[in-house]
């Protein structure tokens, strides 16, 4: 088999995974999200109507995207008939740094300079200014408020001198807002609600045939003159027809969907499997999308059980104990009495002092193993009379238990004791 044939497959599969452009090709359809929003924004910048819209979806289902791959070709078409000002809710709820943010992108576009020290009351008539000479230049303001919902807390200043503004004719725009709240448009007051277009494009997670068709899309070769390798790309495709069609890729690819069905995870899978691909014979292999399941599904948990120490350990088989004793709440100072007992009963002489205990405990509440069960409202209680609980289940632990390459004999039998059943989930 030729080493070229599979390394330019390889490169090939790896720019399709790469570029959203092939991975979400925009759908020809007029019913399709992308045609509606690509209409809305081109009315605002040819027709000189105003338009406010939401791009409401679970996350990971392709709103940024398709908003992106619009704007892109919008902007490669016709450059200097938009300007694209872009906030975000984590970064921007604040209205006096959303209007600072949004001036600075303006003045960055249309080549200005920009003033620090301008106070809100500047900043907001310079945008309103901005908003009628570009108008007058037939050009178009883009407003993409990404996490939109996260700006409705307050009195929502900002979304109001927006949509405001947009009710004049000397002004040429559109917000755009991105949320995964689907009930965000009710989070407006009513003021601002008013003056909303109340367009929303919903986005759905894909369906499982819609991720099949978005496999071949993605992995199977060209057999034109487009790869020059056409006899390696046929047998390529074929022994991936042969995969995709067994019942243990099937398993794998429900097990990939189940954890994440958004295409930003499949994709992240697909590229593992083509960075594992047999190096020997050139092909994907059912081996490949194996190594690339465990890779996408990183259990963190036991990832963190693999730095932890031996007292450590103690720790959390003594509170997984008092858990499957159904004994309620308990603290530092019951763990500690779990602890005595069963050295006293096993006579092992690894026995720790309370405060090296204390300072084991406090690092598995920074690990996150274990938490606290108050919410933080004992926050005046010392850290040993605080209610925790573990945050692993029966079977992360005994898997840690397992694979630690430090956990004692001793341990494993308390555990079992406990917990004969945990093994088997």
């Amino acid at each position: 088999m030729s080493t070229g044939a599979a390394a330019d497959a390889q490169a090939l599969l790896r720019c399709r995974l790469s570029d959203p452009r092939f991975s979400l090709s925009p759908s020809p359809s007029p019913d399709s999200n992308y045609s509606k929003l690509k209409f809305i924004l081109s009315n605002s910048i040819f027709e000189s109507c105003n338009n406010s819209v939401l791009l409401l979806g679970p996350r990971g289902c392709g709103k940024t995207t398709v908003l992106e791959l619009v704007l892109r070709k919008l902007q490669t078409d016709h450059p200097d008939r938009l300007s694209v000002v872009r906030l975000n809710g984590l970064l921007h709820s604040d209205d006096r740094c959303a209007l600072k943010e949004i001036v600075r992108q303006l003045c960055t576009d249309h080549q200005l300079i920009f003033s620090k020290m301008a106070s809100c009351d500047d900043n907001s008539q310079f945008m309103l200014s901005m908003l009628r000479e570009c108008a007058l230049a037939h050009k178009a303001i883009i407003f993409v408020l990404d996490e939109f919902d996260l700006f409705t807390p307050g009195k929502q200043r900002l979304l109001y001198s927006l949509l405001d503004a947009m009710q004049s004719v000397q002004s040429q725009a559109v917000v755009v807002g991105v949320s995964c709240r689907l009930d965000a448009d009710q989070l407006l007051e009513k003021r601002v609600r008013s003056r909303f277009s109340h367009r929303k494009l919903l986005f759905l997670p894909p369906s499982m045939e819609d991720l099949q068709r978005l496999l071949r899309q993605i992995l199977f070769l060209p057999t034109d003159s487009s790869f020059r390798h056409s006899d390696f790309a046929v047998k390529f495709n074929a022994k991936l027809s042969v995969i995709f069609n067994g019942e243990g890729f099937i398993d794998i690819l429900n097990s990939v969907v189940g954890v994440d069905n958004s295409v930003s995870h499949l994709l992240n899978f697909l590229f593992c499997a083509v960075c594992n691909m047999d190096s020997g014979s050139g092909f994907l292999s059912l081996g490949s999308f194996k190594s690339a399941m465990l890779s996408v599904q990183r259990q963190l948990k036991l990832e963190s059980l693999q730095d932890v120490s031996i007292l450590e350990l103690y720790i959390l088989v003594c509170m997984k104990r008092l858990e499957a004793k159904d004994c309620g709440s308990y603290n530092f100072n019951s763990i500690m009495k779990e602890y005595k007992g069963l050295q006293d009963a096993s006579q092992t002489g690894a026995y720790y002092s309370r405060q090296v205990c204390l300072r084991a405990f406090e690092h598995l509440l920074e690990c996150e193993l274990v938490g606290f069960t108050d919410n933080n409202r004992g926050q005046s209680l010392s850290i040993e009379f605080r209610a925790v609980v573990l945050l692993i289940s029966s079977h992360e632990l005994y898997q840690g238990l397992r694979s630690s390459r430090n956990c004692p004999d001793i341990l494993l039998q308390w555990f079992d004791r406990e917990n004969p059943k945990s093994h088997a989930y």
